[in-house]
């Protein structure tokens, strides 16, 4: 991710990729809650038909697909912007609405919440469901949590990841439906808990063997 001198508004829990949020001729604001995938790319509009200088607003709970394009547009809390899409200058996605994958959206298009538009150009293409919009939100959430599984494995120290490969050594096994296929039967491990902040050095005899 590469970070021009005018830097980003990123609000708590908000989660990026490998992105470039570029803000050189005005301003990008990201919400909480908000995850914008790998090779996706955030700018902002200096010169276009219209003459406006456009930032790029995205709200909170927002999922943004692999490789989109946003630029100069705004994109309300919980909508979706598929992968690979494009959405250009003046662009606005309510809420609940939905940019389906691939599709190229023109300048100065609005989408109204409940939405699905795709196709290049993109059009209408149907309402979504309830379910369809509860998964919106519910994929917001997803990639927040994953955030914090990621934050949490990096923040651990060598010691504690070296026991947890020793562990993991130790219990591992093949998968029941490989060995049934294969007619191989195996003693099955007892079921590991381990007491909170084990160190290496403190752990049970059996388990450093």
């Amino acid at each position: 991710m590469h970070l021009w001198p005018r830097v980003p508004l990123l609000l708590e829990m908000c989660k990026l990729g490998e992105d470039h949020l570029s803000g050189d001729v005005n301003s990008i604001s990201v919400g909480s809650g908000t995850n914008i995938q790998d090779n996706s790319l955030v700018h902002v509009a200096k010169s276009n038909l219209s003459g406006k200088v456009l930032p790029t607003i995205i709200g909170d709970n927002v999922t943004v697909g692999h490789s989109a394009v946003l630029h100069g547009c705004t994109v309300e809390d919980e909508a979706f912007v598929g992968m690979g899409a494009t959405l250009l200058d003046g662009v606005v996605v309510e809420k609940h609405g939905m940019v389906a994958g691939g599709a190229l959206v023109r300048q100065n298009t609005r989408i109204p919440a409940g939405e699905v538009w795709g196709g290049n150009p993109a059009k209408f293409l149907r309402k979504l469901t309830e379910e369809e919009v509860a998964f919106i939100t519910q994929s917001a959430t997803n990639y927040s949590n994953l955030a914090q599984v990621h934050a949490a494995e990096n923040a651990k120290p060598f010691d504690e990841i070296e026991f947890e490969k020793v562990l993991r050594k130790k219990f591992a096994r093949r998968d029941e439906e490989y060995d049934s296929m294969l007619g191989v039967v195996r003693e099955t491990p007892p079921e590991l808990i381990l007491p909170d902040n084990v160190l290496p050095g403190k752990a049970p005899k059996d388990l450093q063997k």
